[in-house]
């Protein structure tokens, strides 16, 4: 009885909340931007100070990666990101060309459901919450229940400072009695525009089947391809530090190593260097019986932890300072559970013949899982490069960067996002780094420059006299004619 009190009080709350949410966007559409601006500053200014104590807050109440990675995630967030765009023109008039007569409005798109993900709520929440305000649209939230307390912690100190400097009251909120059943009105409900999900897989289909656009970000499955002209040094480096950035929970994160066979014995040699582990096939067996469930959905256990309590939850034996896990593989199979998504520090090894073979393993291993979202390469042949940039089902290819940050756009220039679009190939409506310019509409308007004399001018010669002299009449007489849209449609009839 009790739970079917909760998923009732869920529903109510999830419609009262996007009426109210309603209301206050139709105040925010009103708001210019320099007003938006100025709320969006105190939201982040002031988050930026519980950056630290919100990833400690999360990492006790998840358990999932460190609290020194996370506070890195708060702070690109609220500060990075919103060096980002601050100075960004999203509604509004964004653009004009007087040349041409042209002007582009920006138009917020109304009321945003977002759901948050249990391995970054604090970041995630931060960031959905200024890229909305940015671009003037309302923002409701439906917190991951292993998460709640991270995610109202963060939503309280938002709304209490975004109210204190304008905001209209119900523009940022959040259920608070979580259920599936809440969660699926409020993303259902005729006021919800726009779904904003992240990370929250078993929710997917259940976005899909709103009706609503939807913007996600699916499973990360990315390898990491060494061609034999990197900087092998740097690239095992980069892959490690990436790797085990948050214990291996950021999605764009790498999940594989390709290298040439030519190489192969350089890169495990670097990788044993930097603190890897090559387990034996047996042990690798054991680890992924415990790792993925029975099932095939991952053991919760496993997830954003050391490779020090990877091994011993998994029983096994592994050096004090061991950072990754690898286990040597041949084949990229959906059979094989070190061909998918690990939220944690292990990853698998591929050694193929050159740049080919290991073109069609990444493929292999992306359409396998992980379609649309992210790839890394460490080249500095700028022919495979491009061959791989042409060719491969992602959304992202970074080139000679760790995969983790270059993804979230932190070393390279992409936009910094914690929702990272996987296009229509990954089930999305945006293949970008979501953006406040992905939460808008934009409204074109053109002046009229030219008559429809001036469009195709030889064909008009070509017709017959009473054509072209019908069209010079209507031009000139339109004020006596008794039907000129009439005229017109027989004038097209000829011409076609």
């Amino acid at each position: 009885m009790n739970r079917i009190d909760n998923d009732l009080r869920s529903i109510q709350e999830a419609r009262i909340l996007v009426e109210n949410a309603r209301e206050a966007q139709k105040l925010l559409a009103a708001y210019s931007q320099e007003k938006l601006d100025r709320i969006v500053a105190c939201m982040a200014e002031e988050i930026a100070q519980h950056a630290r104590e919100l990833a400690v807050f999360a990492q006790e109440e998840t358990g999932f990666g460190n609290w020194h990675d996370k506070f890195i995630k708060n702070l690109f967030t609220s500060e990075f990101l919103y060096q980002k765009i601050r100075d960004m023109k999203v509604v509004g008039i964004i653009s004009e060309d007087k040349e041409n007569r042209t002007m582009d409005i920006g138009v917020p798109v109304g009321v945003i459901a977002a759901l948050i993900p249990s391995t970054n709520p604090a970041a995630t929440t931060i960031y959905k919450t200024l890229i909305a305000i940015k671009s003037g649209n309302a923002i409701v939230f439906s917190p991951h229940p292993k998460a709640r307390k991270t995610i109202e912690k963060v939503l309280d100190i938002l709304m209490r400072t975004a109210e204190e400097c304008g905001l209209p009251s119900g523009a940022i909120a959040y259920l608070r009695t979580v259920t599936v059943s809440g969660t699926a009105e409020l993303i259902s409900h005729k006021d919800t525009a726009l779904i904003l999900l992240t990370g929250v897989p078993k929710l997917v289909r259940l976005a899909r089947r709103s009706g609503k656009p939807v913007i996600c970000s699916g499973p990360g499955n990315g390898p990491a391809f060494i061609e034999r002209t990197a900087d092998i040094k740097k690239a095992v480096r980069d892959i490690i530090a990436s790797r085990t950035f948050d214990y291996g929970i950021v999605s764009a994160s790498e999940q594989s190593i390709i290298a040439e066979e030519c190489i192969a014995n350089e890169v495990r040699h670097e990788l044993r260097q930097n603190g890897a582990y090559f387990m034996s096939p047996q042990e690798a067996q054991q680890l992924s019986s415990s790792i993925f469930r029975s099932d095939g959905s991952l053991n919760p256990d496993f997830v954003g932890r050391s490779a020090s309590e990877i091994a011993r939850n998994g029983g096994l034996c592994i050096p004090a300072d061991t950072k990754v896990i690898i286990a040597e593989q041949q084949y990229a199979s959906a059979a094989n559970p070190y061909a998918r998504e690990k939220l944690c520090p292990v990853l698998a090894f591929y050694v193929e013949k050159d740049w080919r073979y290991a073109c069609e393993k990444c493929i292999e291993l992306l359409l396998n899982e992980g379609r649309g979202h992210t790839l890394v390469i460490h080249s500095n042949n700028e022919q495979v490069i491009r061959e791989f940039a042409l060719k491969k089902p992602v959304s992202r290819l970074l080139v000679n960067t760790p995969s983790t940050l270059g993804g979230i756009g932190a070393t390279t220039n992409l936009f910094p996002a914690l929702t990272l679009g996987c296009g229509a190939v990954g089930g999305g409506i945006t293949s970008d780094n979501v953006s406040p310019m992905n939460l808008i509409n934009i409204r074109k308007v053109g002046y009229g420059v030219r008559r429809i004399e001036e469009i195709a001018p030889d064909k008009l010669l070509q017709t017959s006299d009473t054509g072209y002299d019908a069209l010079c009449f209507a031009d000139q007489q339109t004020a006596d004619l008794p039907d000129l849209n009439e005229l017109l449609n027989k004038l097209l009839k000829q011409l076609t």
